[in-house]
């Protein structure tokens, strides 16, 4: 009997089919609860997205090209459902070394109209799939460090994680300290906690750098960002740079 060819189209049915065997109602409510914003979840748990991502992925992942996973991911991130749009960034990553500079506008695009409108989907996605891509064609840094300008706070978040994976192995150090500095005066919780485990991230290859770096930001420093900075800095250390830089 010949095999079904699986089809993006296909694929994205398959997933919504597993998400809604695996849903808990009561899980979606407290997930729901929990996020600020507006959200829709099945209530199926991490750990569950990614082993469905993972069957489904290693059927697709011999007949298919990037531009197929692509399409699965426009399709899911237009779901509701955090979970649904999960899946569709974890198979995408499965491509990760069939990037191409395509898909940098087809990225922003997808955060430029809100279909990434929350930070779990944003940080998924700039784990699985933006940080893979500015690491093999690290051309696109200037790029998606002016993100941290745009005027959507979800953009603007993603300038800041795509370079979480890579500051972690001192990689992009100099655009690392521009964003961070360029977002100080952003009025925004989500981008202060953003920052903050950026510059943390920065700091675990050169931690002298982002002590000075904090010490001469000062109290331009917001708070919150501060203290996911000095996360990983001894006590007597982290006490000192709180009250070095308080207003």
């Amino acid at each position: 009997m010949k095999q079904i060819e699986i089809t993006p189209q296909i694929a994205a049915r398959r997933a919504r089919e597993r998400l809604r065997a695996l849903a808990d109602p009561v899980k979606a409510a407290g997930a729901e609860r929990y996020f600020k914003e507006t959200i829709r979840s099945y209530g199926v748990s991490s750990a569950e997205v990614r082993a469905l991502a993972a069957a489904l992925g290693r059927t697709v992942q011999e007949a298919w090209t990037v531009d197929d996973a692509v399409a699965l991911c426009d399709i899911l991130l237009r779901d509701k459902e955090l979970e649904a749009k999960a899946v569709g960034f974890l198979i995408l990553g499965r491509f990760k070394n069939s990037f191409g500079p395509g898909l940098f506008p087809r990225a922003k695009r997808w955060f430029a109209g809100n279909l990434l409108d929350n930070w779990a989907s944003v940080d998924i996605f700039c784990s699985e799939v933006m940080s893979p891509f500015l690491e093999k064609h690290p051309a696109f840094s200037a790029n998606i460090k002016s993100w941290a300008r745009h005027p959507n706070r979800w953009v603007k978040r993603a300038s800041l994680v795509s370079f979480v994976a890579p500051a972690r192995r001192g990689r992009f150090l100099d655009a690392v300290y521009e964003i961070s500095s360029s977002v100080l005066d952003v009025d925004d919780d989500l981008i202060h906690k953003a920052n903050g485990w950026l510059l943390r991230e920065a700091g675990k290859t050169d931690s002298a750098r982002l002590e000075k770096f904090l010490l001469a930001r000062g109290p331009a420093l917001p708070r919150t960002t501060l203290r996911y900075a000095i996360e990983r800095f001894p006590e007597v250390k982290r006490k000192r740079l709180l009250l070095s830089t308080k207003i």
